[in-house]
């Protein structure tokens, strides 16, 4: 499943709310839970193939992913 119009700090907010922190902010914001390390480009829309790379590395699933939007 691809995700379309997500921005930077929407992504930011659902990774939140699985236990990941920001441990890196700049041109790029790092995250991470203490297992899964995640990097988020500062873009207001970023590419639906980024996101489902994002998704991978935080060791989550589209669907999980997608509860957590709402």
């Amino acid at each position: 499943m691809l995700f379309t119009d997500l921005s930077t700090e929407r992504i930011i907010r659902t990774l939140c709310k699985v236990g990941f922190e920001i441990i890196l902010d700049g041109k790029h914001i790092g995250m991470s839970n203490g297992f899964h390390r995640v990097t988020i480009p500062r873009h207001k829309r970023i590419n639906p193939y980024t996101v489902q790379s994002i998704i991978k590395h935080a060791g989550l699933t589209d669907a999980r992913f997608k509860t957590l939007l709402k």
